[in-house]
């Protein structure tokens, strides 16, 4: 059974992204049956990082500019010190990110992929994790940071490090599914 027929998950990148922070999660979706698309302010591609040193490519479903929240059931972030990085420097990409929040659907955001729910200005009484060198700006942001493989707070997920993905991506298929939750309105 999948879990996840007829959900759209979008996926947002740039170069830079922690390849495993990206490919895993997107194996685990699509074997529940998601429908998975690469959102990112480049085209036609975007290059990952992994052990040090820039590793494989990923192609571009759309850019950020050509799509919308409304396209989507839920939202996934990766890390990577580079990735959010950029990314946050782009006003469409934050824009995308805080409109899932306004239409209170699921997001799940790993390891440094947290920095662009900071920028989007949706951190401020939530409960979550992240990689540990980005904690005081989470709780500068208003939010509290705990220390655990995966935290779930009103369907929205966020892991430590590649280390914490089995977690992770078990509760953000469940998030997923659940989609909106009861009493959220848009």
């Amino acid at each position: 059974m999948s879990l996840l027929k007829d959900v759209r998950v979008a996926i947002l990148a740039t170069n830079g992204f922690e390849e495993s922070e990206l490919t895993e999660p997107r194996r685990a979706l699509e074997k529940e049956g998601a429908e998975v698309f690469i959102i990112s302010p480049e085209n036609d591609h975007i290059k990952g990082w992994k052990n040090g040193d820039w590793s494989d490519e990923v192609k571009v479903d759309a850019r950020v500019d050509q799509v919308s929240a409304t396209d989507f059931d839920a939202l996934m972030l990766p890390g990577g010190v580079i990735n959010p990085d950029l990314l946050r420097r782009d006003m469409t990409s934050v824009a995308f990110v805080k409109s899932f929040f306004t239409d209170h659907k699921p997001v799940a955001a790993i390891c440094h992929g947290p920095q662009m729910l900071i920028e989007a200005g949706v951190t401020n009484g939530r409960t979550l994790t992240s990689f540990e060198s980005i904690r005081k700006d989470l709780e500068n942001s208003g939010a509290h940071w705990i220390d655990e493989d995966v935290v779930v707070d009103n369907g929205l997920v966020t892991s430590r490090s590649p280390k914490d993905l089995p977690a992770f991506n078990k509760k953000m298929i469940e998030e997923f599914r659940e989609g909106k939750h009861a009493g959220q309105t848009e």
